[in-house]
């Protein structure tokens, strides 16, 4: 790849088109020049080889919105992180204190330890099902343990050991945390696990209070891969894109790891010591993402070896990852390899509209979508249902069926079993959804849902 800047320049990118964004040196007043700038090459904030193309209005308003709420994060991320902390402590307290009033009565009170096996994450609160087996058979199996092991991803490292070694009786092989060259921080995460001649990769997706997860959910950054189309950049970050090489083939040197490079050797040592082993990649929200992109790199490097191992990538709301030309790249892959794909979509959920399909940027999904609608019922798309998702007037819709799920959330324990009752913190958010429908619908609770009603003949027709 030829590098686009001087050799003794920090950041030598290597694309010959890409649009990579630093929105932590840019000043407020540079996102205000954004909108009226023709030369934003020009710009420390803004490194791009496309000349003309970032002149145009559309294309500076998508970047003037992608740089100020990444800046709007970086201000917001201390605070972030205090007030998640506090909400999962105080969620946690309970599972800490058998006798929650006497001990705060008495002085006893015990505080919620973050790296103990008993303290669950938000995302585990919300939905605390880890049983396995009743579900785990069938043609289902792989798409259970897929949902089962993506909500493990978000829980510390001792509480997900846990759950695999002594609920679901698997062997856990780590809890891996993984460097971001461009955020210059370890802000990627992964959880492996094995069960018998499976192996299962599951990426951590947007925490709730995590900054700077969002701030790679908004960032617009681009990198064309040769021969294979524009993806998106903030994604490929997290994955172990670097600053001055891209996408070498080999692993830098230590002491930093990235995702692509740690797991892909990982893999290698754990199918050679199986021959049989086949694996599997899965991924919530931005789990997703980085899921299907990792299997686009080695796609890339020709591992012939891993991909040919590969049973099969379950992403559950996972937004947009490139362009029309990405997706017909890793159609053409996935066919030649025979890799099945599965891109589940529940209902109103805004992540997997997202990155916005506008004329500037043009992200497309690829594959066939599992689309589930607010009665869990399950259809095979080409596309999720969103024609009118972010016109004004779909919003009455979407309140509704806001309002219905809310109403689902008392009556589906008495229809399908205890199994499907939501607890109390659920039920608030359930509430905020009559405010802000869509974001709701994100949550891996009702994936969950999805995955354990649909019906066993759903995943063969795609």
């Amino acid at each position: 790849m030829a590098l686009a800047h001087d050799e003794d320049d920090e950041d030598n990118y290597f694309s010959e088109k890409y649009l990579f964004l630093k929105a932590e040196v840019a000043s407020w007043f540079d996102c205000l020049r954004i909108l009226h700038s023709k030369d934003l090459e020009k710009r420390d904030f803004c490194h791009t080889e496309i000349g003309g193309e970032v002149a145009g209005s559309r294309y500076r308003w998508i970047v003037f919105i992608s740089v100020l709420l990444q800046k709007a994060l970086l201000c917001l991320k201390a605070p972030m992180a205090a007030l998640g902390v506090a909400i999962e402590l105080c969620l946690n307290y309970p599972a800490f204190n058998h006798r929650l009033l006497f001990n705060m009565f008495t002085g006893r009170l015990v505080k919620p330890d973050r790296t103990s096996a008993k303290f669950a994450s938000m995302v585990g609160n919300i939905d605390k099902r880890w049983d396995l087996r009743r579900h785990y058979c069938g043609n289902k199996a792989a798409a259970f343990i897929s949902i089962m092991a993506s909500k493990l991803s978000y829980e510390n490292e001792s509480f997900a050991r846990n759950i695999v070694t002594h609920h679901w009786q698997m062997e856990f092989i780590g809890f891996f945390r993984f460097w971001n060259d461009f955020q210059e921080a370890r802000s990627t995460y992964a959880t492996m696990l094995r069960d018998k001649n499976r192996i299962v990769i599951a990426f951590r997706g947007t925490e709730p209070f995590d900054a700077d997860a969002w701030r790679t959910d908004v960032d617009v950054s681009w990198y064309d891969m040769p021969g294979a189309g524009k993806i998106h950049g903030g994604f490929m970050k997290a994955l172990g894109l670097q600053k001055s090489a891209g996408w070498p083939k080999h692993a830098p040197p230590p002491p930093k790891s990235f995702a692509y490079y740690t797991l892909r050797e990982r893999l290698k040592t754990l199918i050679h010591e199986n021959g049989d082993a086949k694996f599997i990649l899965t991924g919530h929200s931005l789990g997703g993402a980085l899921a299907i992109l990792f299997v686009g790199i080695l796609a890339m490097h020709d591992e012939e070896f891993l991909l040919r191992r590969l049973e099969g990538v379950y992403t559950f709301g996972q937004p947009k990852v490139g362009n029309e030309q990405f997706g017909e790249y890793m159609k053409q892959k996935l066919k030649f390899y025979d890799i099945k794909f599965f891109r589940y979509v529940y209902c109103n959920d805004v992540v997997p509209r997202l990155p916005y399909d506008e004329k500037a940027f043009l992200f497309k999904h690829f594959g066939s979508c599992l689309y589930f609608n607010s009665c869990y019922k399950g259809q095979v798309l080409e596309d999720e249902a969103d024609d009118n998702y972010f016109s004004l007037l779909y919003v009455v819709p979407k309140v509704l069926n806001a309002v219905y799920e809310l109403i689902r959330g008392f009556i589906l324990p008495w229809i399908k079993g205890e199994e499907y009752r939501e607890g109390w913190f659920m039920r608030l958010f359930r509430l905020t959804a009559l405010i802000t429908p869509g974001l709701t619908n994100h949550f891996p609770l009702d994936y969950d849902n999805a995955t354990r009603l649909q019906k066993p003949g759903l995943i063969q027709l795609n």
